[in-house]
Protein backbone atom coordinates (compact mmCIF):
# COMPACT_ATOMS: atom_id res chain seq x y z
CA UNK A 1 0.00 0.00 0.00
CA UNK A 2 2.59 2.10 0.71
CA UNK A 3 4.40 1.73 -2.62
CA UNK A 4 1.67 2.15 -4.31
CA UNK A 5 1.16 5.79 -2.21
CA UNK A 6 4.27 6.32 -3.35
CA UNK A 7 4.02 5.97 -6.76
CA UNK A 8 0.85 7.82 -7.09
CA UNK A 9 2.61 10.51 -5.68
CA UNK A 10 5.57 10.84 -8.22
CA UNK A 11 3.08 10.04 -10.99
CA UNK A 12 1.14 13.11 -9.88
CA UNK A 13 4.36 14.79 -9.33
CA UNK A 14 5.72 13.80 -13.02
CA UNK A 15 2.48 14.96 -14.40
CA UNK A 16 2.43 18.51 -12.74
CA UNK A 17 6.40 18.96 -14.00
CA UNK A 18 5.18 17.82 -16.91
CA UNK A 19 2.22 20.46 -17.32
CA UNK A 20 4.43 23.05 -15.91
CA UNK A 21 6.76 22.38 -18.61
CA UNK A 22 4.68 22.41 -21.94
CA UNK A 23 2.51 25.46 -20.24
CA UNK A 24 6.01 27.53 -20.12
CA UNK A 25 7.37 26.14 -23.62
CA UNK A 26 3.35 27.35 -25.12
CA UNK A 27 4.37 30.94 -22.88
CA UNK A 28 8.05 31.11 -24.73
CA UNK A 29 6.16 30.05 -28.38
CA UNK A 30 3.27 33.08 -28.54
CA UNK A 31 6.21 34.85 -26.81
CA UNK A 32 8.44 35.04 -29.79
CA UNK A 33 5.70 34.34 -32.36
CA UNK A 34 3.88 37.30 -30.89
CA UNK A 35 5.00 41.01 -32.93
CA UNK A 36 1.79 42.94 -32.20
CA UNK A 37 2.46 46.39 -31.36
CA UNK A 38 0.48 49.27 -30.81
CA UNK A 39 1.84 52.50 -32.77
CA UNK A 40 2.48 55.22 -30.20
CA UNK A 41 4.07 58.73 -29.92
CA UNK A 42 6.86 57.48 -27.84
CA UNK A 43 9.02 54.46 -26.91
CA UNK A 44 11.12 53.66 -24.69
CA UNK A 45 14.14 52.10 -25.23
CA UNK A 46 16.68 50.25 -23.53
CA UNK A 47 20.44 50.04 -25.07
CA UNK A 48 22.94 47.58 -23.74
CA UNK A 49 25.78 48.88 -24.93
CA UNK A 50 29.10 46.53 -24.51
CA UNK A 51 33.16 48.02 -24.23
CA UNK A 52 34.26 49.55 -27.12
CA UNK A 53 33.65 48.96 -30.31
CA UNK A 54 30.41 47.38 -29.45
CA UNK A 55 29.70 50.76 -27.67
CA UNK A 56 30.69 52.68 -30.57
CA UNK A 57 28.46 50.90 -32.94
CA UNK A 58 25.17 51.02 -31.18
CA UNK A 59 25.61 54.41 -30.91
CA UNK A 60 25.84 55.52 -34.09
CA UNK A 61 23.08 53.59 -34.90
CA UNK A 62 20.98 55.95 -31.95
CA UNK A 63 22.31 58.59 -33.98
CA UNK A 64 20.03 57.66 -36.82
CA UNK A 65 17.02 57.40 -34.51
CA UNK A 66 14.24 60.32 -33.92
CA UNK A 67 13.61 61.10 -30.39
CA UNK A 68 10.13 59.32 -31.00
CA UNK A 69 12.60 56.58 -28.97
CA UNK A 70 12.60 58.00 -25.31
CA UNK A 71 13.30 57.71 -22.82
CA UNK A 72 16.54 56.42 -23.15
CA UNK A 73 17.84 53.50 -21.27
CA UNK A 74 21.37 52.89 -20.94
CA UNK A 75 22.62 49.05 -19.54
CA UNK A 76 26.16 48.74 -18.71
CA UNK A 77 28.37 46.82 -17.17
CA UNK A 78 29.40 47.98 -13.47
CA UNK A 79 33.29 48.47 -14.58
CA UNK A 80 32.47 49.94 -17.95
CA UNK A 81 33.72 53.55 -17.59
CA UNK A 82 34.81 53.75 -20.73
CA UNK A 83 31.05 53.52 -22.43
CA UNK A 84 29.76 55.38 -19.58
CA UNK A 85 31.52 58.37 -20.77
CA UNK A 86 30.59 58.00 -24.47
CA UNK A 87 26.91 57.79 -23.97
CA UNK A 88 27.07 61.13 -22.22
CA UNK A 89 29.16 62.50 -24.57
CA UNK A 90 26.88 61.20 -27.32
CA UNK A 91 23.74 62.41 -24.90
CA UNK A 92 25.53 66.11 -25.03
CA UNK A 93 26.43 66.47 -28.50
CA UNK A 94 22.92 65.61 -29.49
CA UNK A 95 21.41 67.91 -27.31
CA UNK A 96 23.76 70.47 -28.97
CA UNK A 97 22.96 69.79 -31.69
CA UNK A 98 19.17 69.99 -32.01
CA UNK A 99 17.86 71.76 -28.74
CA UNK A 100 14.63 69.61 -28.76
CA UNK A 101 17.43 66.89 -27.22
CA UNK A 102 17.54 68.91 -24.26
CA UNK A 103 14.54 67.78 -22.85
CA UNK A 104 15.15 63.91 -24.05
CA UNK A 105 15.56 62.25 -20.52
CA UNK A 106 17.87 59.25 -20.80
CA UNK A 107 19.46 57.12 -17.80
CA UNK A 108 22.21 54.55 -17.46
CA UNK A 109 22.37 51.44 -15.22
CA UNK A 110 24.54 49.14 -14.41
CA UNK A 111 24.66 45.45 -14.60
CA UNK A 112 27.37 42.68 -13.19
CA UNK A 113 29.34 41.38 -16.54
CA UNK A 114 28.54 38.44 -17.01
CA UNK A 115 31.40 37.51 -18.55
CA UNK A 116 35.26 38.73 -17.83
CA UNK A 117 37.94 38.35 -20.45
CA UNK A 118 40.05 35.24 -20.31
CA UNK A 119 37.29 33.88 -18.01
CA UNK A 120 36.56 30.20 -18.19
CA UNK A 121 33.24 29.00 -18.94
CA UNK A 122 32.21 26.86 -15.83
CA UNK A 123 32.11 30.30 -14.20
CA UNK A 124 30.66 31.74 -16.85
CA UNK A 125 27.74 30.21 -16.39
CA UNK A 126 27.74 31.38 -12.87
CA UNK A 127 28.41 34.85 -13.33
CA UNK A 128 25.79 34.70 -16.26
CA UNK A 129 23.10 33.64 -13.76
CA UNK A 130 24.05 36.11 -10.98
CA UNK A 131 24.02 38.97 -14.18
CA UNK A 132 20.38 38.01 -14.97
CA UNK A 133 19.53 37.85 -11.57
CA UNK A 134 20.03 41.60 -11.14
CA UNK A 135 18.38 41.82 -14.79
CA UNK A 136 15.34 41.27 -14.32
CA UNK A 137 14.45 44.13 -11.24
CA UNK A 138 15.94 46.35 -13.69
CA UNK A 139 13.67 45.02 -16.72
CA UNK A 140 10.63 44.71 -14.60
CA UNK A 141 11.32 48.39 -13.14
CA UNK A 142 11.99 50.39 -16.43
CA UNK A 143 9.49 47.65 -18.78
CA UNK A 144 10.82 49.07 -21.62
CA UNK A 145 8.75 48.69 -24.72
CA UNK A 146 12.01 47.82 -27.07
CA UNK A 147 15.69 46.44 -26.09
CA UNK A 148 18.27 47.26 -29.02
CA UNK A 149 21.77 45.23 -28.35
CA UNK A 150 24.70 44.50 -30.74
CA UNK A 151 26.86 41.39 -29.24
CA UNK A 152 28.15 42.33 -26.01
CA UNK A 153 27.96 39.66 -22.85
CA UNK A 154 26.10 41.53 -20.99
CA UNK A 155 22.55 41.98 -23.96
CA UNK A 156 22.00 38.06 -23.25
CA UNK A 157 20.86 38.19 -19.50
CA UNK A 158 18.91 41.79 -20.28
CA UNK A 159 17.58 39.94 -23.38
CA UNK A 160 16.58 36.66 -21.38
CA UNK A 161 15.01 39.01 -18.84
CA UNK A 162 12.81 40.78 -21.45
CA UNK A 163 11.64 37.69 -22.83
CA UNK A 164 10.76 36.59 -19.08
CA UNK A 165 8.55 39.73 -18.89
CA UNK A 166 6.64 38.47 -21.67
CA UNK A 167 6.22 35.15 -20.54
CA UNK A 168 4.77 35.77 -17.20
CA UNK A 169 2.55 38.10 -18.92
CA UNK A 170 3.54 41.64 -17.54
CA UNK A 171 4.33 43.30 -20.81
CA UNK A 172 5.56 42.46 -24.61
CA UNK A 173 9.28 43.61 -25.14
CA UNK A 174 10.52 43.74 -28.53
CA UNK A 175 14.01 42.91 -28.70
CA UNK A 176 15.83 43.76 -31.77
CA UNK A 177 19.34 42.49 -32.06
CA UNK A 178 21.95 43.87 -34.62
CA UNK A 179 25.17 41.98 -35.41
CA UNK A 180 28.68 43.37 -35.63
CA UNK A 181 29.78 44.61 -38.33
CA UNK A 182 32.97 42.87 -38.09
CA UNK A 183 30.87 39.72 -38.09
CA UNK A 184 31.01 38.67 -41.62
CA UNK A 185 30.78 34.90 -41.91
CA UNK A 186 29.84 33.66 -38.47
CA UNK A 187 28.19 34.88 -35.64
CA UNK A 188 28.74 36.09 -32.18
CA UNK A 189 28.36 33.70 -29.18
CA UNK A 190 25.79 36.41 -27.87
CA UNK A 191 24.35 36.21 -31.82
CA UNK A 192 23.94 32.91 -31.88
CA UNK A 193 22.04 32.20 -28.81
CA UNK A 194 19.67 35.58 -29.08
CA UNK A 195 19.17 35.00 -33.18
CA UNK A 196 16.44 32.29 -31.53
CA UNK A 197 15.28 34.71 -28.72
CA UNK A 198 15.26 37.80 -30.39
CA UNK A 199 12.14 39.45 -32.08
CA UNK A 200 14.07 40.80 -34.98
CA UNK A 201 17.86 39.56 -35.95
CA UNK A 202 19.90 42.31 -37.92
CA UNK A 203 22.92 41.10 -40.00
CA UNK A 204 24.79 43.63 -42.12
CA UNK A 205 26.74 41.41 -44.34
CA UNK A 206 25.01 39.08 -47.33
CA UNK A 207 27.01 36.01 -46.48
CA UNK A 208 25.34 35.66 -43.35
CA UNK A 209 21.78 36.51 -44.14
CA UNK A 210 22.49 33.35 -46.35
CA UNK A 211 23.80 30.94 -43.76
CA UNK A 212 20.61 32.44 -41.34
CA UNK A 213 17.74 33.13 -43.60
CA UNK A 214 15.29 34.33 -41.12
CA UNK A 215 17.70 37.23 -40.18
CA UNK A 216 16.78 40.78 -41.82
CA UNK A 217 19.48 42.49 -43.99
CA UNK A 218 19.99 45.76 -44.21
CA UNK A 219 23.28 46.44 -45.74
CA UNK A 220 25.68 47.98 -43.70
CA UNK A 221 24.03 50.09 -40.95
CA UNK A 222 26.62 51.03 -38.68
Amino acid sequence: MRRFSALMCVLILAAAAGAVAAFLILRIWVVLRSRDFMPRESLSILVVAGSGGHTTEILRLLGSLSNAYSPRHYVIADTDEMSANKINSFELDRADRDPSNMYTKYYIHRIPRSREVRQSWPSTVFTTLHSMWLSFPLIHQVKPDLVLCNGPGTCVPICVSALLLGILGIKKVIIVYVESVCRVETLSLSGKILFHLSDYFIVQWPALKEKYPKSVYLGRIV
